[in-house]
């Protein structure tokens, strides 16, 4: 019979019990045994889900407090050494210190995990980095799951995607330099995994499905014949894309077995069955983990039928990732419409579908019977739904032309026009969008939601905090205001909610980082704009100030990137229907009056495939949508983006090739190393990177930004920089915000009298 496991569960909790239980102790209100109480259960719970499905082995290790990443450093020892902790006595505390700084110590860098909207914590190495082992969390939670009866598969990161993702800021240090020892350090953890009774290991390596140079394949292939054949048997985990160009070597290796993901990458399966031995398992990744939408189990059967008929016992069946991409449960949604929901499956229903698959396999489809009516009812009625294909959405893309992706003229000048009609200092400052969401905030839209407060008193509430924002901004002396986004609860969400082919959901939260959770929409149909979703707000804020006031929007490709999409079309189609709600909002936007609009792209990265060789056709059409989202406006008006926690020096000429005459950007984690690709490319529009951390409660002083900022110049001309945070403000506090925002203006004002005196040629030559 096929086995059945998963790769990992979501954490956070049903209910988000993670989240308020860890902000909760950030906010000194709660201590350690409490939150890590919280945590025990919350894995309980997720265990005995799995073994109550029907799974083999219920996945440990998969649960982390912040990150898994972060994790993985402490249980190899490998920590920042600039923070001075010892990885073996390492506490809870001081673990949320390196996720999210201290006063001597920004926190660790972080940035996407491949191409999720999950953010992971960087490891920093250096030639002193020793891995001579640190916490033991892992183990506790392994001799927790035991006590309580389970049969076990413990899960790490493996080697080579940690080191593979890892930074070092030594010039020209190679992180393969510490293979060995990491080596060392993962025989020592499976030997302690043996001896608490772990039989399997799953190792992810989500970097062998990168195109990984000569080296680094070189490196897999000697770390696994050294990890292999330990008193455990190793089940190497792909996903996310392809993986079968290491199917020969990895054949001749000791490892047991081999996860691949037969969702994004189906055509690898051929390669995997002619490689592996007779006496290794198949674990076919069959499940969507990454996407909300139910199995085609009839399909997914046929797929897999001749794969059992030829491994039998061997073959194992799972989803393809680890299920933290998507929700935990349908059950607490009872507003979502019946006939949407039937289509939907969540993290909890995804072990059902996996184990359904598996006994279909073992018993035969009759069997399964009933679940493959369902899945074939569903199925047939998302294909024959009125509701996904929308007539006047389809006759909008008919009518799309090449001159809908161009601005009326050059950058040179538009900017030239603009300046004149902004009259704005030499570096400009302003921030990206949100402020605090305070108790008061999510109350009065909680409140509203729940019919307690009437349409006036919502609009009067959400106008009185716009006025409050609009002035702490004048008097901190910012220079481009915004309004604040009191009223959204989401940047995708608040857009979804106001345009047709979108479902939402009440308890459909996904981890993004730390304690900081999205509910991602659903795009199920054709996307349309009926009518305007920010003009009212953005002219109200506008009213208040004599200052520019920024109209602030969701690009097309975060919409895409950061909702649920449906599998029915081309995501770049998606994307363009989109692009065209987008569209419509900058217009009445600039007829409105608003002069500057930013249009966020921080998911821009993030939707680039992979492998290379699929760079160029995702790169063409991501690049249109946002230009005929961004097109439709006259020189005068300035059109921003915004991109944060990614790579992009790699896709710099598809970015300037956007067209924004500003773009923002994360800059202050990496003490502007993402800055010096720009620079070296001569990027040729004006740019804001990011002189410091949202993310940490840490406020830097002026002097440390007024260097970053001296940095950036000597990068990026004076003349084409902004000076802004790197992200939006919606999860900090206002005491925090205006102290860093008052000292980020200290430092441009500072760096401006200093250029006026030595002139901006002296500092840009240093």
């Amino acid at each position: 019979m096929a086995q059945t496991h998963i790769l990992g569960f979501p954490r956070i909790g049903a209910q988000r019990e993670l989240k308020f239980a860890l902000e909760a102790f950030w906010r000194g209100e709660a201590g350690p045994t409490q939150l890590t109480e919280v945590g025990a259960r919350l894995r309980e719970r997720h265990w005995a889900r799995q073994r109550e499905a029907g799974l083999d082995r219920v996945t440990v290790g998969d649960f982390a407090y912040y990150d898994q990443m972060l994790n993985t450093a402490a249980l190899l020892g490998a920590l920042p050494s600039r923070f001075g902790f010892d990885a073996k006595t390492l506490t809870l505390p001081q673990s949320f210190e390196l996720a999210r700084g201290n006063a001597a110590q920004p926190a660790m860098e972080m940035t996407k995990w491949f191409d999720t909207n999950y953010h992971f914590l960087v490891p920093e190495l250096s030639a002193q980095t020793r891995f001579d082992g640190g916490v033991d969390w892992l183990f506790d939670e392994v001799t927790q799951a035991r006590q309580l009866g389970h049969r076990i598969k413990p899960v790490l990161i493996g080697p080579i995607t940690f080191l593979y993702l890892a930074k070092s800021h030594a010039a020209d240090f190679e992180r393969l330099s510490l293979l060995d020892a990491a080596l060392d350090a993962y025989r020592r953890i499976l030997a302690r995994l043996a001896e608490h009774g772990a039989d399997w290991v799953q190792v992810d390596e989500p970097a062998l499905c990168l195109d990984l140079p000569a080296a680094w394949r070189a490196a897999a292939e000697h770390a696994y014949a050294t990890l292999g054949g330990q008193n455990v048997r190793l089940l190497l985990a792909t996903y996310f894309e392809r993986a079968d160009e290491h199917a020969a070597w990895l054949a001749k290796l000791p490892v047991a077995g081999v996860h691949v993901d037969l969702v994004r990458a189906p055509q690898q399966l051929a390669a995997w069955l002619d490689a592996l031995p007779a006496d290794r398992v198949l674990s076919a990744g069959i499940v969507d983990g990454r996407n909300i939408w139910r199995t085609d189990l009839r399909r997914a059967l046929d797929t897999l039928a001749p794969v059992a008929a030829q491994l039998g016992e061997r073959l194992w069946v799972a989803p393809s990732c680890s299920l933290l991409h998507v929700p935990v449960s349908l059950e607490a949604e009872r507003r979502l419409d019946p006939q949407i929901k039937a289509w939907l499956a969540f993290a909890v229903e995804k072990l059902d579908e996996t184990v359904a698959l598996a006994r279909g396999l073992s018993a035969g489809p009759a069997a399964i019977a009933d679940a493959l009516t369902a899945s074939d009812t569903v199925q047939r009625t998302r294909r024959s739904s009125e509701r996904v294909v929308n007539p006047l959405v389809q006759h909008r893309l008919a009518e799309v032309d090449a001159d809908m992706a161009q601005r009326a003229s050059p950058f040179a000048q538009r900017i030239a026009a603009q300046r004149a009609a902004l009259d704005l200092p030499l570096l400009p400052t302003t921030t990206i969008g949100s402020f605090p969401q305070t108790p008061a905030i999510r109350q009065t839209r909680a409140a509203y939601r729940r019919g307690e407060l009437d349409a006036l008193g919502y609009l009067e509430s959400i106008r009185a905090e716009i006025a409050h924002a609009v002035r702490r901004q004048e008097a901190l002396g910012l220079d481009v205001l915004v309004h604040g986004e009191a009223e959204r609860n989401d940047m995708v969400e608040y857009f979804g909610e106001q345009l047709w082919g979108y479902a939402f959901t009440e308890n459909g939260w996904v981890q993004s980082y730390g304690s900081r959770c999205v509910k991602p929409p659903i795009i199920y149909g054709d996307v349309y704009r009926p009518e305007a979703m920010t003009v009212a707000t953005t002219c109200y804020a506008q009213a208040l100030t004599d200052r520019p006031m920024k109209g602030m929007l969701t690009g097309p490709v975060t919409m895409l990137q950061w909702s649920f999409v449906r599998d029915d079309q081309p995501r770049a189609t998606t994307a363009l229907q989109l692009a065209l709600a987008i569209r419509d909002e900058v217009s009445d936007l600039e007829r409105a009056g608003i002069r500057v609009i930013q249009i966020d792209e921080p998911a821009f990265r993030e939707g680039l495939p992979l492998r290379r060789a699929d760079w160029e056709t995702y790169l063409e059409w991501a690049v249109r949508t946002f230009r005929i989202a961004s097109t439709s406006v006259r020189d005068e008006t300035q059109i921003h983006t915004h991109m944060c926690y990614s790579e992009f020096n790699d896709i710099l000429p598809a970015i300037a090739a956007m067209d924004a005459d500003v773009i923002t950007i994360e800059t202050s984690r990496s003490a502007m190393e993402l800055l010096d690709g720009f620079g070296a490319f001569d990027y040729p529009n004006e740019i804001g990177p990011g002189v410091y951390d949202i993310h940490s409660p840490r406020v830097p002083a002026a002097d440390a930004m007024r260097q970053l900022l001296d940095r950036a110049c000597t990068v990026i001309p004076p003349e084409r920089l902004w000076v802004n945070p790197d992200c939006g403000l919606k999860t900090r506090g206002w005491p925090e915000t205006e102290a860093a925002l008052a000292n980020m203006v200290a430092a441009a004002r500072a760096l401006r009298e200093r250029l006026a005196r030595e002139g901006t040629a002296a500092l840009t030559s240093r």
